[in-house]
């Protein structure tokens, strides 16, 4: 499972020209599923979002979490995190998980941040989206559960 992670100010996705879902301060994750994805890479994606300490502190240093800060999470679906550039020039997303898998553990990640108590929105699965944010910081970061 690999991730983006940006700390927004805001964020925003549509799809079909309609407005789908949007946040306020807080987390934009761009989420892939990958062929070989279990729950033990769901459960570690979960925690490591969750505890992931990209908020500053007063001081001024990113010490804290999505938990202590409670704010919100936009989460996109993007198998094209499993794009492989290597060879020719076309990306192939042969490791990425078929729509079925990739379905169930995008919503099972959702299901979990929602039993955290997170105020979690997301994008449309399968949908082509149009994703608007504002980056806080910037902070980017990537997460892969299998490295």
């Amino acid at each position: 499972m690999k991730a983006v992670v940006q700390r927004v100010s805001w964020a925003s996705v549509s799809a079909e020209e309609e407005m789908v879902s949007q946040i306020g301060p807080g987390l934009l994750v761009f989420l892939a599923i990958g062929e070989e994805d279990q729950e033990t890479d769901l459960d570690w994606m979960v925690d490591k979002v969750y505890h992931l300490r990209c908020f500053e502190d007063e001081g001024g240093k990113m010490n804290r979490s999505l938990k202590e800060t409670g704010r919100e999470l936009l989460c996109v679906p993007q198998f094209t995190l499993y794009g492989d550039c290597r060879r020719g020039r076309r990306p192939s997303f042969d490791k990425a998980a078929a729509p079925p898998l990739a379905i169930c553990l995008f919503e099972k990640f959702v299901d979990k941040m929602k039993e955290k108590g997170v105020n979690i929105r997301v994008g449309k699965f399968g949908a082509r989206m149009r994703v608007a944010l504002e980056n806080e910081g910037p902070v980017t970061l990537i997460l892969d559960s299998k490295a």
